[in-house]
């Protein structure tokens, strides 16, 4: 079982209460998680990552076992504490602006 920790706002786009729980057979990426997340929460189509092609949206950053994993390609495995279930995989909305 995977955990993944969402922004507030998208929290309530998906209508989701604490943390999204998603069972992924087979390799853990960051395109698996993606992938399964928006197959049970459709309303995030297109909010964490671009329509055309996938790519991770502006603003958005993905950490795991405090370490920022926005950079790595999206077939990268994530870290084995992730892919377990012990440590979440988490979406943050990045701030900018001064």
């Amino acid at each position: 079982m995977i955990r993944v920790v969402l922004p507030a706002h998208l929290r309530a786009l998906a209508r989701i209460n604490g943390e999204a729980e998603l069972d992924i057979a087979g390799p853990v990426t960051h395109r698996t998680v993606l992938d399964a997340l928006e197959a049970r929460y459709p309303a995030l189509r297109g909010t964490i990552r671009g329509h055309e092609g996938g790519q991770r949206r502006a603003f958005i950053r993905f950490f795991a076992c405090e370490q920022d994993l926005s950079h790595q390609d999206q077939d990268t495995p994530l870290p084995a504490p992730v892919a377990s279930g012990a440590e979440p995989y988490l979406i943050v909305g990045a701030m900018a602006g001064g």
